[in-house]
């Protein structure tokens, strides 16, 4: 049997029986399979590359979300802050420079009789207050 096979390969197209057809390497099935395939395969694209740019930009989101959930709660907390009447008194001290009704309040000078501010900051790294600044400006302008 095996020689019968050899001898239907090796025979030329006229010689072979009347049923069989020389057959190529690509049939007419499995280039229509691969078209279906590659047409599946193109429609699929788009829809999948959707889904991960939707994934992702979910993803952006909730991260959004938290950020704005973690500022809404130091908000919240700063808003009961400012509502500590002993907290404002502190913050207007500290920042505005006040003083309480009866209390006397001092500014230390140093040795040579200046602020000790330099280059817009006193001698402790912060800056002034508002006012000073405001201030400075003004003198520095009536200067020129």
């Amino acid at each position: 049997m095996a020689g019968s096979a050899d001898e239907r390969t090796s025979r030329p197209a006229d010689e072979r029986p009347a049923g069989t057809q020389a057959r190529g390497h690509l049939t007419s099935r499995a280039a229509i399979l691969a078209i279906v395939m590659c047409a599946i395969a193109l429609s699929l694209a788009y829809p999948v590359r959707e889904y991960v740019a939707q994934r992702r930009e979910i993803a952006e989101l909730r991260h959004q979300e938290r950020v704005a959930q973690q500022q809404v709660e130091e908000l919240a907390l700063r808003k009961l802050r400012l509502g500590d009447e002993s907290y404002i008194k502190r913050e207007a001290r500290r920042r505005l420079h006040y003083c309480m009704p009866g209390e006397k309040c001092y500014v230390v000078l140093d040795g040579n009789g200046a602020t000790g501010k330099q280059g817009g900051q006193d001698t402790a790294g912060r800056t002034p207050p508002w006012y000073a600044t405001l201030w400075r400006s003004v003198e520095e302008a009536d200067r020129r």
